[in-house]
């Protein structure tokens, strides 16, 4: 029951939810945050082992979470905050496979990211003009700076001045200290290979009595427990969002009509101002449900370009056994604390497009490796190699805006007669060259430093999960499918011509600009680095610039 009066309403409470519910909070504006899930104690989301893991092996068998636990994430985390796929379901060729994770939750996927925290440089912003694929983006780096240090600040993220062109420097509390191993793995692909080599930036390992119950990386941990602070937040909860209505008069939106999640019932709530913030592919499913081609009273879009030139990160994953070097000290902290895997407790060597041996580039745009060394050691009694630390290193790039990679509605229903996504998207040429190029340059940082690279079960004995572990996509040699990192971006892109975008340069529809779209569905391009930070800077951007054009109208 919503209890307050509101102006806005903002679909979805993750890391973009908590960010336009709290910019416009600050403003003194009323807003109403729609979120399909439920609420959840820290302690329910969470959650403990032994517990945790035979949820994730009962979510397998029972097939309620069948394609989500083909991610890392899944065995790190609470499996409850991954979604039922059988009450939220999708539909994709059978042979082009698309990993979605969905987090239905206060809180919704933030409360499983890993926490790295990455500023686009202005060759991201303005790829097409360097090597004249797809669009560049309507905005320009300089237009995001503030929003990034604002953030950057609020959130308090680790971080080191690297001073490096690819990768612009942040608004950073100190980086988190290098394990002994990653110091000298560091130093010797430096010195090897002239490799750019730094402190990952991010968040640390979730600290409780520091932090309170809530991990910082997670909305509800930061930006969406300040928001409800202000007492101008309130979060309908167990209610997803079908559609936004359209007024007949002007073609601006009226309102969002929601689903109760427990009975199907249905109800339109009336706002002056809508933000998507559901996430990419939830969001796209949200406005092509309300556009004209599906509702007879929907949104116009004129350049047709709804729903396609979907994107994600392609990934190359590999595992290797590095050499003991001494024994792990970390000044001022304890050794259990340091030795946790987290977005700021790891390594990152960012190349963007700054390749040092250009010859072997045969691809368009760039990629970056993130890396940790003793950071998940198993018992010894599971070590293969005993004398050793276990390391990995993933490297992820930027793929290219490619139209015939879309969303669109199927002709299949949900439990509430919706039509469910059907997602259409395969990796390009230039994305299997990059893979190969990733390849070859794990092994050989891998090599140069004196690893050995080897398949996780010839590093690891794995009794009890051999059989799943062997089906892991995460474990094999080439690039998992799309969606597999959660770094989904694309389909409602900003631009600067209503003919050739869906959204102008502040997130609004063209023909429709009470409604914004700020999560991952608003961009152009990819980029390489990872998206989260961005998403969160674009919302407060176009949270501000919505205020400053068009103050909300008070009450609803």
């Amino acid at each position: 029951m919503i209890k307050n009066p509101y102006e806005v309403i903002v679909i979805g409470s993750g890391a973009t939810g908590g960010v336009a519910a709290l910019t416009l909070a600050e403003k003194g504006v009323r807003v109403l945050i729609i979120e399909a899930g439920p609420q959840l104690s820290a302690l329910q989301a969470l959650g403990s082992e032994p517990a945790n893991t035979l949820k994730r092996i009962s979510g397998i068998v029972n097939g309620r979470k069948k394609i989500q636990a083909q991610h890392p994430g899944y065995w790190k985390a609470n499996p409850l905050l991954y979604a039922n796929e059988k009450e939220n379901p999708y539909t994709f060729p059978i042979d082009k496979p698309f990993f979605w994770t969905q987090g239905k939750q206060v809180g919704g996927r933030s409360l499983t990211w890993g926490g790295v925290t990455l500023r686009l440089s202005e060759n991201e912003f303005k790829a097409s003009s360097r090597d004249g694929y797809g669009p560049d983006w309507p905005i320009s780096y300089s237009e995001l700076e503030a929003h990034y240090s604002e953030l950057e600040k609020r959130l308090q993220v680790h971080g080191n001045i690297d001073r490096l062109n690819q990768l612009p420097d942040g608004n950073f509390i100190n980086p988190l200290p290098f394990t002994t191993s990653e110091k000298y793995f560091g130093k010797s692909i430096q010195s090897n290979l002239n490799y750019p080599f730094i402190h990952s930036r991010g968040f640390g390992p979730h600290e409780p009595k520091v932090n309170g119950p809530w991990p910082r990386s997670s909305s509800l941990g930061s930006t969406l427990q300040s928001a409800i602070a202000t007492g101008k937040v309130e979060v309908l909860t167990e209610h997803m969002a079908e559609k936004i209505t359209i007024k007949k008069n002007n073609g601006l939106a009226k309102g969002v009509v929601v689903v109760n999640q427990n009975n199907g019932a249905r109800k339109e709530l009336n706002c002056s101002l809508v933000i998507l913030c559901a996430s990419t592919i939830q969001s796209l499913r949200i406005l092509l449900n309300s556009e004209r081609n599906q509702q007879k009273d929907g949104f116009i879009d004129p350049s047709g370009k709804l729903g396609s030139s979907l994107m994600d990160h392609i990934s190359v994953c590999r595992f290797f056994a590095f050499p003991k070097v001494q024994k792990e000290y970390f000044p001022n902290s304890s050794k259990s604390e340091m030795e946790l895997l987290s977005g700021a407790g790891s390594f990152y060597i960012p190349f963007g497009t700054e390749f040092k041996n250009s010859s072997t580039k045969n691809f368009l745009r760039g990629y970056g490796i993130w890396g940790g060394i003793n950071r998940f050691e198993p018992p010894l009694c599971l070590k293969k190699i005993p004398e050793s630390n276990t390391g990995f290193l993933i490297g992820h790039g930027e793929v290219l805006p490619y139209s015939d990679n879309k969303v669109t509605l199927s002709s299949e229903l949900d439990r509430w007669d919706i039509p469910i996504p059907h997602i259409n998207c395969k990796w390009g040429e230039n994305e299997k060259e990059m893979a190969n190029h990733m390849a070859n340059t794990i092994k050989e940082i891998i090599e140069s430093a004196g690893g050995k690279m080897l398949p996780l079960k010839e590093l690891v004995r794995m009794p009890f999960s051999k059989t799943i572990f062997e089906k892991s996509v995460a474990l094999k040699d080439e690039a998992p499918p799309p969606g597999y990192f959660i770094h989904e971006v694309g389909g409602a892109p900003m631009g600067e011509k209503e003919e050739d975008s869906v959204l102008d340069r502040d997130n609004r529809l063209w023909r429709c600009q009470n409604v914004l779209i700020v999560d991952g569905a608003c961009w152009p391009t990819s980029g390489w680095q990872s998206p989260t930070l961005t998403m969160m800077a674009i919302t407060r951007r176009a949270c501000l610039e919505a205020l400053r054009r068009q103050p909300a109208q008070k009450g609803h």
